[in-house]
Parts: structure tokens; sequence; C-alpha cells
């Protein structure tokens, strides 16, 4: 069972990200202030569940977080900035973008940019072990691969709408083939 806080304050934000490891397309980042008696069936880190599951709990999420918002970096800053830093840049603006202000910030990971105004605790694997930051990762997974859907429509070749960008076989041919398109970060590895 996933902990409800980590510092008992009833504003603490789950923080996560979405899309890092990708060769295109933006990170996303969720931040999420959830009720303390929020604990829906199955909530997990988004890495354990369906497709289907992300899509059911995302609903729930939405409709019953104290407060949520997603936020993302382009793939031009990531490439000016690099990956580490977008990430917590996408973080910064998911927190702004807050209709609740957050108390305390409770980030998967280990590294974290500190934020200007708030407190700050990484949780390595935090979105396995806390329901604020399992939420996050589920809303930035979710809404990362809708923009991925999107941007595979315009892109078809590349295959996003099952790689979501990152870097398979199948995306490597494609780029072998076609070359890079603007939402490619020139900054990686690509081939």
């Amino acid at each position: 069972m996933l902990l409800a806080t980590h510092t008992g304050q009833p504003h603490e934000a789950g923080l996560d990200e979405a899309g890092r490891g990708c060769l295109a397309g933006p990170v996303f980042a969720a931040a999420v202030i959830l009720p303390p008696d929020y604990n829906p069936a199955f909530l997990n880190d988004s890495k354990q569940l369906s497709a289907r599951r992300r899509d059911v709990l995302r609903a729930d999420i939405c409709a019953n977080a104290i407060a949520w918002a997603v936020a993302e970096a382009s793939p031009e800053e990531i490439h000016a900035i690099n990956i580490a830093q977008a990430s917590y840049l996408a973080m910064h603006r998911a927190v702004a973008a807050l209709a609740v202000p957050a108390t305390h910030l409770l980030v998967d990971g280990n590294r974290f940019k500190v934020h200007p105004n708030l407190p700050h605790t990484c949780i390595v694997g935090g979105d396995g072990l806390y329901r604020s930051i399992a939420a996050a990762s589920i809303l930035a997974k979710t809404f990362r691969d809708e923009r991925m859907h999107e941007l595979a429509a315009e892109f078809p070749a590349y295959g996003w709408h099952q790689n979501a960008g990152y870097p398979t076989a199948a995306h490597r041919a494609a780029l072998r083939e076609h070359g890079v398109t603007p939402h490619h970060r020139l900054g990686f590895r690509l081939l």
C-alpha cells in the first residue's frame, strides 16, 4: 500500500516526469496534491500499469485531486539546457500552475533543482512508495503519451504512437531512413 504523505503537511505535492530517456518530443512533468484519504484501487507507479488502467486512474486523479498540473519542456529547451535541467524546469512549471499552492514538494528521484519558495524531499522510487508521486507519474506519462500520439499523426514513419519517442530499433531505423524531425532532441545520440 502506498503512503499518503511524507511530511504530514496538507498540501504536499508529488512530482514526477515522463520522457526523460526519449529521442524525440518534450519532457513532461506533473505536480499533484491529493486529499489524505484518496487511495483508489491500483494506484501505483505508471510503469507498473497498463495503458487502460493509467487512463482510468488519470480521470479519477484529475477529478479528485486537491490540485494538479502538467507542464513540459520542449526539445529546444532540452538541447539548450540539457535533459536534467529541462526536467526540473518542467517540474517547476507544473508547481507554478497548481491552483492550490504546495507547502512541500515530494520529488521522485535523487536530484532536484531547489525551488525558490518551497522545501523538497527527493525519494528514489517514490512513484512506488507515495500516492501523490504515483499520481504525478500517471499524469505525466498519460499527457506525454497523448502528445506523442498527436505528433505521430504528423510524422507517422517514426512509430511514436507505439514507442512514444523512446529509442527502439524501429525508431532508429526510421531516423536512418527519414532523418530527424523538428521534434527530435538534437543533443542526444540519435543513431
